[in-house]
């Protein structure tokens, strides 16, 4: 992580950064947080000003707590005259113009990977490959935005070969901001789904404003993009990155890389791919997370790792939790806690793993509310369950206000026994447990907001 002095930092931020006094330069600084509650000696304190709290309050705790300084944002009365302190204007621009500065005194190659789903899974998975041979830091959590990219390249250790960054966005400018601060080397585009659609109002929206990670792609770079997809594989080509290696993945063999003898059991995946003659096996469920490996696959090859070597890395993945996650429930139920979050694409690509899953005598799904979606929100949910193989599913039950188009559509397709809408958690769980025992596989998805891991661990 960052280690540098005070007067070196400000000089990092730029101009706009002054020191509260003039004898506290040599002050070394080692990372940065912006809670006061998981101060590590030697941290940069970032408080924030916001409608609720105000940062500025725990400055002196966080210093009390070890912490080397704090920012103070100029506008904000009563600075305490005895810390360390540097006086900014914007404490969210300085952060970043830091992390920009660290950025370029880093001799580090960065992978940046956006999409509208699968960013984190490929992540995880895409570090599990390079650190066959580099060492590589990853984004941890969520730390995506305008405020946790920043903070994970301030993260960064300076001997750290390899950063793999996540991407995300809800509109228009941002990705394109990430993308110029991160610089990446090599970019990945997983997908273009729904998620956005209440704001940026179309797919093609959608598509243009995940592109613009390529702004920040640096000279002879690589582009690692979902080529099954007809808005991408449209527009890649004839964006301006004349020296940029252009590299597909999908399931269609017109793809750069693309896989076949594939084998789905309740463990993973086994395939093979067109550029190797050798076998893989996925520890993780899903043909999805199948395109996401070879995204992964891509970005490795660039990096000089060959594909028969590839098969280790994959060896004891673990997916940052709530990602297609198999857990063990209750006198042997298994339970696939999927429940980080939710569109139409990643739940019929959920749903699906579910209804081909080997081993099983019942299946159950629990469906939530997918966000975001915009004007046509209820037709996609409905459109959902309607498309549930009643075949290959034994029960469907739904939660919150939109659960309940999902719950309408599988009507048309279930006897109405069979599918069940709930508002009420508690009650989803105690008429779930009733139909659920130790050879039964329970499938839950849903938007993050809806909290549907609570039923997980209601299950276990």
């Amino acid at each position: 992580m960052i280690r540098r002095s005070l007067q070196q930092a400000a000089d990092m931020i730029g101009p706009d950064a002054t020191l509260s006094s003039s004898d506290i330069g040599e002050v070394i600084i080692h990372g940065v947080t912006i809670d006061s509650r998981k101060i590590q000696p030697g941290n940069l304190f970032i408080p924030f000003k916001g409608d609720k709290t105000d940062g500025h309050k725990y400055v002196e705790a966080a210093i009390q707590n070890g912490a080397a300084a704090s920012f103070w944002q100029k506008d904000v009365p009563n600075p305490p005259e005895h810390l360390p302190l540097i006086f900014v204007s914007d404490p969210m621009t300085s952060i970043q113009n830091l992390a920009k500065s660290y950025r370029h005194e880093l001799d580090i190659k960065v992978v940046g990977i956006t999409g509208s789903n699968g960013k984190t899974s490929t992540k995880d998975i895409t570090t599990n490959l390079l650190s066959l041979k580099y060492k590589v830091q990853k984004t941890e959590g969520n730390y995506n935005n305008h405020l946790g990219l920043p903070l994970t390249v301030l993260s960064l250790e300076e001997d750290t070969d390899v950063a793999v960054l996540e991407m995300g966005m809800s509109g228009r400018g941002e990705i394109d901001f990430l993308t110029k601060l991160a610089e990446p080397d090599v970019v990945v585009i997983t997908n273009i789904g729904e998620s956005h659609l209440q704001d940026l109002g179309s797919r093609e929206g959608i598509a243009e404003a995940k592109l613009e990670i390529l702004n920040g792609l640096k000279k002879q770079g690589r582009i690692v993009y979902f080529g099954d997809e007809p808005l991408l594989a449209e527009r890649i080509p004839t964006f301006d990155k004349p020296d940029a290696a252009i590299c597909s993945f999908g399931l269609e063999d017109k793809n750069s890389l693309y896989p076949f003898e594939i084998e789905e059991s309740s463990t993973g995946s086994k395939f093979k791919i067109n550029k190797s003659d050798k076998e893989f096996s996925l520890p993780i469920l899903g043909k999805h997370n199948i395109l996401n490996a070879l995204a992964a696959m891509l970005v490795a090859d660039y990096f000089d790792i060959s594909y028969e070597k590839m098969d280790e890395g994959f060896q004891n993945l673990k997916l940052t939790n709530m990602r297609m996650e198999l857990l063990e429930g209750q006198g042997g139920l298994k339970v696939i806690n999927d429940a980080y979050n939710a569109s139409p694409t990643s739940m019929r690509a959920a749903i699906n793993v579910l209804q081909s899953l080997p081993g099983f005598k019942h299946k159950v799904l629990v469906l939530g509310d997918m966000l975001e979606l915009g004007p046509d929100e209820a037709t996609f949910h409905y459109e959902i369950g309607e498309e549930i193989d009643a075949a290959a599913i034994d029960y469907v039950f739904t939660f919150g206000e939109l659960g309940k188009h999902i719950a309408q559509g599988a009507k048309t397709v279930f006897a109405n026994e069979r599918v069940q809408s709930f508002l009420d958690k508690s009650e989803l769980i105690q008429e779930l447990k009733k139909v659920v025992d130790g050879e039964t596989a329970v499938l839950v998805k849903a938007s993050r907001g809806m909290r549907l891991e609570e039923v997980v661990k209601a299950l276990q």
